[in-house]
Parts: C-alpha cells; structure tokens; sequence
C-alpha cells in the first residue's frame, strides 16, 4: 500500500508522550460516558435533595459510583490492552482496590470524631492504575508458557491462571494501590480546596486552554478532573470541576470573531464549525482557527477564566461530566438551582473571548492580508498542525477543509486491488467513535448507491481491530499502526475522512470484484 505519515517534531516527545497517555486514560473513560449519565439522572431524580426524591431507589446511586463505574472503567482499560482477559483480571484488582480503600477509611475513622470522619473514596484513579498493570502483567504470564501446556489442559490452566493471578492482584490491590491512590486524593483535593479558598482556580485555565489547542487536556480532564469532580459530586450533589474544560463559550467566542473578522477560507468555514462545536459538543474544530495566530491563545485563556469565576462566584456546578462539550450536555448535568450561574457562565466566557478576539483579529486584519495573498491554504496548513498536534484523525477537523482530499492520500497499489476478496471493510480511529463512524457512515452509503450488498462497513478502535478485516481505512497518521495490528488486510490510507476520492477507489474495486464473480 501507498501510505503517508506525518513525520513527529523533534521538540515534540513530551508532548507525543503525554498525547498517549491521555489518549489511553480518555479510553478508558469514554466508552463509559452512558454509565455516568446514567448515574447523575439517578442522582438528579432520586435523591433527598433531587427533582422527585425516592429513597429507594436513592439506594442505587452510593453502589452505583463506588463499586459499578470503578469496575467498568478497569474492564475497559483491561480489554483495550489484553482483551476479555485483560478485563476480568483489571475488574478482579479493581475491586480488591475498592475494598483496601473501605477498609483503610474505616481503620482511620475509628480513631476520629463523628463530625470530622472521612468518606468513601471512589477508586477511578485506583481503576486506572490497576487496568493496565492487571492486564499486562497477565499478558506476560501467558506468554511464559505460551506452546508449553499439554493437549487437553489449556482451558484448565488458563482459567486458573487468570483466577490465581487476579487473587495476588487483588490483594495488591487492597493493600498498596489503595493507600497509594488515597494518599493522591488527598493530596489533589487539598489543592483543589486551597484554590477555591485562595479564589485561584480561574487560574487553571492557563494551563487547561493551551492544553486544549495541542491536545494535552484528556490527562489533565480524564487523569484529574473528571475523578475529583466526580468524588465531589458524590459528597455534595455537583462539582464546579465539570466546567473548566467542558464550557463551550470560550470555542463559540473564537468562531464568532472569526465569523465577523476573519478572512479567507477561515471566515468562510467558521460559522459551521461554531454549530459543530456549540451544539455537536466536537471542540476540536476550533483548534486550527487558534492555531493560525497563537495569540488567540490569550483570548481562550481569558474567557475559560471568566466562566470558572462566574460559577464561582454563582454556586455554578454539574452533578457529572458533561461529554461531549456540547451545551445540551452542559444543560443536563447542571445541578439545580445552578442553572442561571452555568449559562451565564458560557455567555460571559464566549463574549470576553470573541471580544479579545475580535481585537487581536482587527490589529493584524493587514498583515494577515498580505499573507493570505502569499500562500494558497494558510488555514488548510492550520488544520494539518492541528491533525499532526493531535496525533490521529478526525472527522469534524476533515470537515472544515474546502476542498479534496490532499495529496497526502494513500491509493490502493494496482498489485493488491484482486489479492483478497473484500467483504468486511473496516475504519479505525483511536477510539473508535466519532470520525471513524462518520467516514464508515458517508462510505457506506457510497456502497448502499453502487447497489453492492454484501459488504459490511464498520468501524473499531485501532487496538480492537482482528483479522477478519478484509480493508481497513485509517488517517495517514495512523496506517502504520494499523498495518501491524492486520497485516493481512489490504490498507488504505486517507487524508480526509469525510469526502476522500480513496472511497470512490474502494468502491471501484469492490464493484469490480463483485463483476469478476458474477461473470
């Protein structure tokens, strides 16, 4: 196959290192988005102090964050890196976390004042720690006897195996994980409770909105926010931490000036993007317009801090995680008697930032002139720093691109177009959500209108693809990943997945395949 890929910057290993680590920890917690909903639709109904308080079924909501989301997000980490098996040993070790962390707080209150005792300590950290050490601890365990075990004892000694090493991590579990991961949040809440007491926390916007633009955020949200947040929404009903990375104002504000003052293909684009970001929650799509004049950091850092003061200053606060950052998902989780706060919040960041915005815009309007006239696609070579600051495709980052596809695109070789009867085509992102199901989406119908019907198009995250992919599409950035994964598999490598003309090749060659079979 004829790939491309973007070469990685020598000043960028830090960045690329973090970029994994995030991308790893959004992973886990992700896929898991529907279970925390659901939690904080418990908690907004059921509860004393909720809409229509039933003790009952009030009952479910302690279980339901302390035990059920630890224990998903340890499956999930677990069988992203060692499949089913991963997962049960991550769940196994997860829940001896769970129990060492009930069993410490206990021995400490024990020894306290009944207003001065401790609560529960929800083991989201602890689940994190615990997946990938479970998982690829069991990986190296069955590699040692992998080829060594007698016919007819391999189901014995692997679910032995997996029982017996899921008993020892269990007990590590209870024992050092959880003391340790107690002792980090403790440490992170004092912080956190010092900068509200200090009135610092707008603060963190000078770290989390830059982060944002290079896609370094998903360890500070993922890694610190969304565990302490959620720690505190099961104290106190809601968390103020929800909103410091998932305000929308600050992006809307910056597409807005861009709508009124910019030039070229970003004016032309921006108004779109400001609906995708708004309401589609994808915040992404404001990172490139950022990125052609990083000054505009100033403008994000200044509005992210007006909406944390605001809901400071408010009582402004979500009872969970608002994912994506769209502001109907902002508009669900709001705990009550918070809803004025929250939405004043968004309004006050977007117009500080579209109004810093709009200024840096009108001072370099001339310059910016001059440049547009000197280069063909300034904001296009915006996006593809965007892409490569990223580290993998997008979708509504592909959208906001006028034109084709580049000529980035990797076409299907002449020598690989009959090697493999292609049935199941596959497309992979990262995740294995948002723009590997748009792109499996727009080809689909492709193949829908060429009247072929027996081919299947899905979509996986990079790490679950097998060998049953007869074609795997993935963004430039990401073939060679994907090619060890299936190396079996025929790659096509594309630029833009949205609208590339590689998908009129797949097309062509799956109609010709269909043609030679049936002549």
């Amino acid at each position: 196959m004829t790939t491309a890929s973007v070469p990685a910057s020598g000043t960028s290993r830090a960045r690329v290192g973090v970029q994994r680590f995030g991308t790893f920890l959004s992973g886990m917690i992700m896929p898991n988005i529907p279970a925390l909903i659901a939690w904080g639709i418990f908690t907004a109904f059921f509860i004393a102090v909720g809409w229509t308080p039933v003790p009952a079924l009030a009952t479910l909501v302690g279980p339901f964050i302390h035990y059920l989301l630890p224990i998903l997000i340890a499956y999930t980490g677990g069988n992203i890196i060692y499949g089913v098996r991963g997962g049960v040993v991550a769940s196994i070790g997860t829940f001896g976390a769970i129990a060492g962390s009930d069993y410490l707080i206990a021995q400490i209150n024990a020894g306290l004042p009944a207003d001065n005792q401790l609560g529960q300590v929800h083991m989201f950290i602890g689940a994190m720690i615990m997946a990938p050490i479970c998982a690829y601890s069991m990986r190296w365990l069955d590699n040692l006897w992998e080829g060594k075990i007698r016919a007819g004892f391999e189901m014995l000694v692997n679910m032995f195996s997996a029982g017996i090493w899921g008993f020892v991590l269990a007990i590590i579990g209870f024992y050092p994980i959880a003391w340790l991961v107690n002792g980090i949040m403790q440490v992170l809440s004092n912080a956190v409770d010092w900068l509200v007491s200090m009135n610092l926390l707008p603060l963190t916007s000078i770290i989390i909105e830059p982060a944002k633009v290079f896609f370094l955020n998903n360890a500070i949200n993922h890694g610190v926010l969304t565990p302490l947040g959620i720690q505190q929404s099961a104290e106190t009903g809601s968390s103020i931490l929800f909103l410091l990375e998932a305000n929308p104002g600050p992006g809307v504000g910056l597409l807005l000036a861009f709508t009124f003052f910019g030039i070229g293909a970003a004016r032309a684009s921006a108004p779109g993007a400001a609906v995708i970001q708004f309401f589609g929650g994808i915040h992404e799509v404001y990172f490139p317009y950022a990125l052609m004049k990083p000054m505009l950091i100033l403008a994000l850092i200044a509005g992210g801090m007006t909406g944390v003061t605001t809901n400071m200053l408010l009582g402004g606060a979500l009872r969970a995680p608002a994912a994506p950052g769209s502001i109907f998902a902002v508009i669900a989780q709001v705990a009550n008697n918070s809803y004025v706060a929250v939405l004043l919040s968004v309004v006050l960041a977007a117009t500080v930032t579209f109004v810093i915005s709009w200024v840096i815009l009108r001072a370099s309007r001339k310059r910016d002139l001059e440049a547009m006239a000197a280069t063909d696609d300034a904001f296009g070579a915006a996006i593809t720093q965007t892409a490569a600051a990223k580290g993998k495709s997008s979708a509504a980052l592909d959208g906001l691109r006028s034109g084709a596809a580049t000529s980035a695109d990797g076409g299907i070789e002449p020598a690989t177009m009959t090697e493999r009867e292609i049935k199941n085509i596959v497309f992979a992102c990262d995740a294995g959500m948002g723009s590997s199901a748009m792109g499996a989406s727009v080809l689909r119908n492709k193949i829908k209108k060429a009247g072929i019907e027996d081919v299947t198009v899905t979509n996986k995250a990079i790490a679950a693809l097998d060998a049953s992919a007869d074609l795997v599409i993935t963004q430039n950035q990401l073939t060679d990943r994907a090619r060890q994964k299936t190396p079996g598999s025929v790659h096509v490598s594309v630029d833009n997945f949205m609208n590339s003309p590689r998908y009129d090749e797949v097309v062509d060659l799956v109609r010709a395949q269909h043609e030679d079979g049936s002549a």
